[in-house]
């Protein structure tokens, strides 16, 4: 049989029932795309860091490396070229703070 799952959002929409269902898929669209991100490009899933707040700091670090390196075709291969060669990862972690600071 079917199963029947409830969930339950807060807004400051009007209640018209298209527009909400448009609202959450908009959400649960951009929220997927960055955990397979997260997970197809640096293995969040499989990460056993569980001690203190090893598993919350890991995910920002992933989360700002991301957000550094862009995401995109060839992600993966940024992140080794900057593992790599320190003139690189040097020159990504200077046009991130130009850009965000």
């Amino acid at each position: 049989p079917p199963s029947i799952e409830k969930r339950y959002y807060i807004s400051s929409l009007p209640a018209i029932a298209l527009r909400i269902a448009n609202a959450i898929r908009k959400h649960w669209k951009i929220e997927n795309n960055l955990h397979r991100q997260l997970d197809v490009n640096f293995m969040e899933d499989g990460c056993v860091a569980n001690t203190g707040n090893a598993a919350e700091n890991l995910a920002t670090f992933r989360r700002l490396a991301l957000n550094s390196l862009g995401s995109g075709k060839g992600l993966l291969a940024r992140r080794k070229k900057a593992g790599w060669d320190e003139n690189y990862l040097t020159e990504i972690v200077r046009k991130f703070f130009i850009k965000n600071f």
